[in-house]
């Protein structure tokens, strides 16, 4: 319990972003790799990263009270398990993902009033183009979005593996799925499996590493596309991870009609996303449902949302499946 008065409980999270703004300062300068080595002084980090020695130290000690980073009596600072997935070798390494929000996705929620007058994307408005527009254009955020969306779906990956039986698929096409990093997970996991991965082409040709060290190349095939337009025949089942959540109701439309053509009867569409729930409980879906406001124009759905939709574009949802992260496995099959 806190003894903290509402209004102070209050003007904490209203200075939020400054714990999540100095987070991201401590991933750019790459602050956790630099310690994993052992404890360092706030002198010694300056000089590897090219720093005012007294004004990282400030950082550092702020970070240490919120329980990222530990000074010791000496003045040195070390580890502490939340600083752990700071590194970019953690295997649920959350750096990219603090650059990511730290900088082009950090100033839309400047602007989040002209989002909620006229319900169009902020990030349109700073840069003048979509997200995805401004990725294809910049290889180097493209790359820390990659691993960012590697950090943010290593959850929902394992949930899938955990709460969905894929025994009876035969070809699963993972459609808008980025590296491959889970497609590849998946298949490795269900040695029965084909696998399809469908992205755009530039998307595509950075995926094809990682199916090949995976050592899948010869169960996965990579296809080069827009799901605005078609989808490749030859699954029975599709799975979208995080890919509706980025559109509005008709742009959504399309892509799953585009499912539909692309299975036969009775072939599986599984959309991995949050399902966002009724009632004041806290569940983070309600908050990136505005990020997805914010910075694509999506939206985070309810399950009436979900149900309609898979009715216009010819599916009937048959089941939701939770999982043990905050996502869940929409199940529709093709009417």
């Amino acid at each position: 319990m806190t003894d903290e008065t509402h209004p102070q409980q209050l003007e904490r999270m209203i200075t939020g972003y400054c714990i999540s703004q100095s987070i991201y300062a401590a991933a750019k300068l790459e602050i956790a790799d630099q310690l994993t080595v052992g404890p360092r002084t706030a002198a010694q980090l300056a000089e590897a990263t090219q720093t005012d020695a007294d004004s990282l130290y400030r950082l550092l000690r702020a970070l240490a009270s919120v329980g990222i980073f530990a000074e010791n009596e000496q003045g040195a600072f070390s580890l502490t398990p939340l600083a752990e997935p700071l590194r970019s070798d953690h295997p649920e390494s959350k750096q990219a993902c603090a650059i990511m929000n730290g900088e082009d996705q950090f100033r839309p929620w400047c602007e989040i009033i002209y989002s909620l007058q006229t319900g169009k994307p902020a990030y349109d408005k700073i840069w003048g183009k979509s997200v995805f527009e401004f990725l294809a254009e910049h290889p180097e955020q493209a790359q820390i979005f990659d691993r960012a969306m590697t950090g943010i779906h290593g959850r929902g990956n394992d949930s899938i593996l955990d709460a969905y039986d894929l025994t009876n698929t035969r070809v699963l096409a993972d459609v808008g799925g980025g590296n491959g990093l889970h497609l590849a997970g998946i298949l490795q996991a269900n040695p029965h499996l084909h696998g399809l991965l469908f992205d755009v082409p530039h998307v595509v040709e950075r995926a094809q590493t990682q199916i090949d060290q995976a050592g899948l190349s010869d169960r996965c095939q990579l296809v080069g596309g827009d799901f605005f337009q078609s989808l490749p025949q030859g699954p029975d089942a599709i799975l979208l991870r995080h890919i509706i959540h980025d559109w509005n109701d008709e742009q959504s439309l399309r892509i799953l009609k585009n499912c539909h053509a692309a299975l036969p009867d009775g072939g599986k569409l599984l959309i991995l996303e949050s399902v966002i729930q009724p009632g004041n409980a806290p569940f983070w879906g309600k908050f990136v449902d505005l990020i997805m406001l914010l910075v694509t124009g999506g939206r985070e759905r309810t399950a009436k949302e979900f149900r309609l939709l898979y009715e216009r574009a010819g599916f009937e949802l048959t089941q939701i499946v939770p999982t043990s992260s905050d996502l869940s496995i929409v199940e529709g099959v093709k009417r």
